[in-house]
C-alpha cells in the first residue's frame, strides 16, 4: 500500500511539474531570432500554411511550441541566386513571407515598430520580422539598406560567411585571414552602422569576425543582436563568442541568442563533422568508390555520414548549458533563443523541430531558474532590444 502511494505521488509531481512548465511556457513571450524557412523550403514553393512533413517549421507547429515572434533569416549565398544579384535575392525571400501572410491574415502578421510587435502578440498571431543575413545583399549601397528598411527589415547580420569590402566576417578572420585586405570595419562600414541606428534597425553581430564585432560595438549607439550564436568556452567553434565578447555585449545591452546546430554547441561534434569532411572522410569516401557509381555514391556517403554523427548529437541539457554559462558570467539579461531551425544539419535530441521549445522551459526549471528569469531568456531580453532600437 506504502509503495503505490509512493508511485501515485511520484506521478501527481509529476503531472504538476509538466503542468507547471507549461503554464509558464504559454505565459511567456517565445522570441525566436532566427529561422531558415525562406531560403530552405518557401523558395521552393512549399505552402508552410499548415503542417508540412519536411523541415523543422509551419504555422501549426510555430503555434504549437508557444512560438510569439519569430525572426525569419533572409539569406543568399556567395553567389546569387538571381543574376540580377543579392539585392533582388532578397526582395524575392521577403516577398514570399508577403504571400504566407496574405494567405494567413489570421494567424500571422508583420511588425517593424515595437507597438506593432506588441499589437501582434495581443491579437495571437505569430508576429513575423525579418532579419538579412548577411551586408552583401545590400551591395555596397546605403539606399538599398533603406529600402529594406522601407520593407520592414528589423535586423542586419553585418556579413555571413564571406566578408564584405566593409566588413570582416568570422570565417575570414579565422580559416582564411590571408585573403582579407583589412580586418574589422572600414569607415564605409562604420557608416552603416550609424545608419541602421539611425533607421531603427538592429545590428546582429552573429557571423562576424572579432575585430568586426568589437568595431561595430564601438560605433553603435543601440543595443545589438548576436541572432543565432553560441559559447566558445563550451565548444570553440569560429562562430561562438568568447567571454570577453559576451562581456562586451552585456556592457552594451545587447542579447546573445543560443544557436541550437549540434557543431557550435557540442565540441565532441564538432571534431567529429571535421574529421569526417577531412582527410579522415576521404579515407572512408574512397574505401566505399569501388562498390559504387559516382551518383549512388553520393547517397551511400551522406547516409555513412550522419549516421556516423548521430551518436555524437548534444543533449538538451548541453543546449542549455550554453545559456547556463552566459547567465552565471554576465547575468540573465543578455542571453535569449536563434534556433538556426530549418538552416542546420543537426540539431540536439529531443529539438528536432519548432513544437519543442517547451523543453528548454522545462529544462531551466529543473535547474532552479525564476519565472521571471525564464521569461527574460525566452524572450523578454530580446524584446528589450527591439524596443530600444525600432522606431
Amino acid at each position: 500500500m506504502r509503495f503505490l502511494f509512493v508511485i501515485l505521488s511520484l506521478f501527481i509531481y509529476q503531472s504538476i511539474s509538466a503542468q507547471s512548465y507549461k503554464n509558464l511556457h504559454d505565459k511567456s513571450i517565445l522570441v525566436d531570432t532566427h529561422n531558415d524557412i525562406l531560403s530552405s523550403a518557401m523558395l521552393e514553393g512549399k505552402d508552410i500554411s499548415h503542417r508540412i512533413k519536411e523541415g523543422h517549421s509551419d504555422l501549426d507547429r510555430w503555434k504549437e511550441g508557444g512560438v510569439d515572434v519569430q525572426f525569419f533569416s533572409v539569406w543568399t549565398d556567395k553567389i546569387p541566386r538571381n543574376k540580377e544579384g543579392f539585392f533582388k535575392d532578397a526582395r524575392q525571400e521577403i516577398d514570399s513571407l508577403d504571400l504566407l501572410i496574405h494567405k494567413n491574415p489570421d494567424r500571422i502578421t508583420m511588425a517593424r515598430s515595437y507597438k506593432e510587435v506588441r499589437k501582434g502578440i495581443r491579437q495571437d498571431k505569430l508576429v513575423a520580422l525579418i532579419g538579412l543575413e548577411g551586408g552583401h545583399m545590400i551591395e555596397n549601397d546605403l539606399a538599398r539598406l533603406e529600402q529594406l528598411f522601407k520593407q520592414r527589415l528589423g535586423y542586419m547580420t553585418l556579413t555571413w560567411n564571406n566578408s564584405t569590402s566593409w566588413a570582416s566576417s568570422a570565417m575570414d578572420e579565422t580559416l582564411h585571414p590571408d585573403s582579407l585586405k583589412q580586418k574589422g570595419l572600414t569607415d564605409f562600414g562604420k557608416q552603416i552602422v550609424r545608419r541602421m541606428n539611425e533607421l531603427g534597425i538592429i545590428v546582429d553581430l552573429s557571423h562576424t569576425g572579432e575585430q568586426t564585432f568589437y568595431d561595430a560595438l564601438a560605433t553603435t549607439t543601440k543595443p545589438v543582436l548576436l541572432s543565432h550564436s553560441s559559447v566558445w568556452n563550451i565548444c570553440p567553434a569560429f562562430r561562438n563568442v568568447k567571454d570577453e565578447q559576451i562581456k562586451a555585449v552585456a556592457g552594451n545591452g545587447g542579447v546573445i541568442c543560443i544557436n541550437f546546430y549540434s557543431g557550435f554547441i557540442d565540441s565532441n561534434f564538432a571534431k567529429r563533422m571535421t574529421e569526417l569532411e577531412g582527410t579522415k572522410g576521404k579515407q572512408i569516401r574512397d574505401s566505399l568508390q569501388q562498390f559504387y557509381d559516382a551518383a549512388k555514391l553520393n547517397d551511400i556517403w551522406r547516409q555513412r555520414f550522419s549516421a556516423e554523427l548521430e551518436p555524437l548529437r548534444p543533449t538538451l541539457a548541453k543546449l542549455v548549458d550554453h545559456i547556463d554559462y552566459i547567465v552565471k558570467l554576465v547575468g540573465d539579461d543578455y542571453v535569449g533563443i536563434g534556433s538556426d531551425y530549418d538552416g542546420v544539419s543537426s540539431l540536439p535530441v529531443g529539438l528536432d523541430d519548432v513544437t519543442t521549445y517547451p523543453k528548454i522551459t522545462e529544462e531551466l526549471m529543473r535547474r532552479g531558474y525564476s519565472k521571471k528569469s525564464i521569461k527574460k531568456i525566452l524572450g523578454g531580453n530580446v524584446m528589450r532590444v527591439m524596443k530600444a532600437n525600432f522606431q
